[in-house]
C-alpha cells in the first residue's frame, strides 16, 4: 500500500509540473503533504518537513552565495574577457557556439561541482544565446549532459557514495570508467553540433532571406559587456581572477564546507570591489531577484523529500521495484541495474539508492558471478538522468540561470540524458569494466 501511495504521489507530482498547471514551488510543498496524510500521518508530518529543511539548508545557502558572488564577478567585469573570446570564436555561427558551450563545460565540470559549472558557463555563454536567439534550453541541456559524465569523477560525489555502500575504493571505482566517460564527452559533443545545425537552419528560415545574419564581431563583444560598465566597476580583473581561482581551489581540496567558503570569498569580494556601504547594498539587492526563486525551490523540495523519506515511501518503492526483477535476469544484474538507475535515482535521492538499494542489487548480483565494483560502475550511468530530477538543487539554479521552466528543461534534455546513460553503459561494456552477464 505504501509502495502504491509512493507511485502515485510521483506520478501527481509530475504531472502537475509537466502540465504547467501548477508552479514547481506548489506542488512539491503541497503534494507530499496530501499523500503523507493519505498515508495516515497527521502533525508527525511537520518533523518530517523540517528534515527535509535541514537536510537542503546547506546546499540552499551555498548556492544563495554562489548566485551572489558570481553575480559580483560578472558586475566587476571578471568574464568580459572571457566573453570577447567566446564571441571571437563562435563568429556568429550556431554550431560553433553549442559545440563551444559543450566543450567549456566538460572541461569546467571536471571540478565535480555542477553549481560552480552552471554558473561560470552560463555567465560566459547565456548572453551570446540570447543575443543571437538561440534556444536557452539547448546550453541547459548541454550543461546538464556534460555534469552528468563528470560526476563520476571520485571527488563529484555518486563515485563516493557507490563506492562507501559497496566498500570499495573509488578510485578502482572509476579508473577503467575513463575510457567510456570520454567517448560520452564526444557523444555530447555531437550532441551540440547536431543542436546546433538545427538552430542555424532555424535562424536562416526566420531571417526571410534564408540566410543567416551575423552581427559584427566588435559590436556584438561591446553589447554584451557594456551592461557591466553600467555599474561602479573598479578595474580589478586579476585581482578578482585570483580570488575566483583561490575559491574554486579551496572547494576542491575542501578545506572548509562549501557554504562558508561562498560566504567568505563573497564577503571578500564585496569589500574589494565595492567598499562602500551603498553600493555593497546595491549589488545586493540587484541580484536577489535571481536568488530567491532558486532557494526558495530548495526548500520545497526540502518538505517532498522530508516526507517522501520520514513516511518510509522511499524504501517502500525501492523494495517493490527490486522485488519484482525476475531471477531470469539475475546474470544480467549489471545492465539491469544501469537501466534501472535511471528511475531510481531520478525519483529518490542518490543517497537512498545508493546506500538503500544498490547494496540489495549488489548482494543479488553476487550470486551470478557479477563483482561488486562492476555494479557500481553501472550503477553510475545514469547520473545525467539523476540531475534532471526535481530533487537535485542545483537543477533549480540552471533552469533559473537560463530563465526556463523546469518541465521544459525535463521534456527537452531527457532523451538526450536516457542516450548519454545507454552510451556510457555501451563503452563500459566495450572496454569490459561493466559485464553484460556473471
Amino acid at each position: 500500500m505504501l509502495a502504491l501511495l509512493a507511485f502515485a504521489m510521483v506520478a501527481t507530482f509530475m504531472a502537475l509540473i509537466m502540465s504547467g498547471r501548477v508552479s514547481a514551488l506548489v506542488a512539491l510543498s503541497l503534494t507530499p503533504v496530501v499523500f503523507g496524510v493519505m498515508a495516515g500521518h497527521g502533525l508527525d508530518l511537520g518533523p518530517m518537513m523540517l528534515d527535509g529543511i535541514k537536510a537542503l539548508a546547506p546546499t540552499g545557502v551555498m548556492l544563495a552565495f554562489a548566485i551572489l558572488y558570481f553575480g559580483l564577478m560578472t558586475d566587476a567585469g571578471l568574464f568580459d574577457p572571457l566573453v570577447r573570446q567566446v564571441v571571437r570564436l563562435a563568429d556568429g555561427d550556431p554550431v560553433r557556439i553549442t559545440v563551444g558551450s559543450a566543450i567549456l563545460a566538460l572541461a569546467v565540470s571536471l571540478d565535480g561541482d555542477g553549481s560552480t559549472t552552471y554558473l561560470i558557463c552560463c555567465t560566459a555563454m547565456l548572453p551570446l544565446y540570447r543575443r543571437m536567439g538561440l534556444n536557452p534550453l539547448i546550453l541547459a541541456c548541454l550543461l546538464m549532459l556534460a555534469c552528468g559524465v563528470t560526476n563520476i569523477t571520485p571527488w563529484g560525489g555518486p563515485t563516493a557514495r557507490a563506492a562507501s555502500a559497496l566498500n570499495l575504493d573509488a578510485g578502482q571505482v572509476f579508473a577503467s570508467m575513463a575510457p567510456a566517460m570520454a567517448l560520452s564527452g564526444l557523444f555530447i559533443v555531437g550532441v551540440a553540433w547536431l543542436l546546433g545545425r538545427g538552430e542555424r537552419r532555424r535562424l536562416e528560415r526566420l531571417s526571410g532571406d534564408g540566410r543567416l545574419h551575423v552581427p559584427d564581431e566588435e559590436v556584438l563583444a561591446i553589447e554584451l559587456t557594456r551592461g557591466n560598465d553600467l555599474i561602479e566597476r573598479p578595474k580589478l580583473i586579476l585581482v578578482n581572477l585570483a580570488l575566483t581561482l583561490g575559491l574554486l581551489t579551496c572547494l576542491v581540496l575542501g578545506l572548509l564546507p562549501i557554504p562558508a567558503l561562498f560566504i567568505l570569498a563573497t564577503a571578500i569580494a564585496l569589500l574589494i570591489n565595492y567598499p562602500s556601504v551603498d553600493a555593497q547594498k546595491a549589488r545586493i539587492a540587484a541580484h536577489a531577484p535571481n536568488i530567491l526563486p532558486v532557494i526558495s525551490l530548495i526548500f520545497a523540495a526540502g518538505i517532498f523529500t522530508g516526507i517522501l523519506n520520514g513516511t518510509h515511501m522511499t524504501e517502500a518503492l525501492a523494495d517493490s521495484v527490486v522485488g519484482a526483477i525476475p531471477p531470469a535476469l539475475g546474470p544480467y544484474m549489471a545492465p539491469v541495474t544501469a537501466l534501472l538507475s535511471m528511475p531510481f535515482t531520478f525519483f529518490i535521492s542518490n543517497d537512498a539508492f545508493f546506500f538503500g538499494v544498490l547494496p540489495v542489487l549488489s548482494e543479488a548480483a553476487g550470486h551470478y558471478g557479477v563483482e561488486p565494483v562492476e555494479m557500481a560502475r553501472a550503477a553510475l550511468t545514469s547520473q545525467a538522468v539523476h540531475l534532471l530530477s526535481p530533487l537535485v538543487p542545483s537543477t533549480y539554479l540552471l533552469v533559473g540561470l537560463c530563465r526556463v521552466e523546469l518541465a521544459q528543461h525535463q521534456k527537452f534534455t531527457l532523451p538526450w540524458a536516457v542516450a548519454l546513460t545507454i552510451v556510457l553503459l555501451a563503452g563500459g561494456i566495450v572496454t569490459g569494466v561493466i559485464p553484460v552477464s556473471g
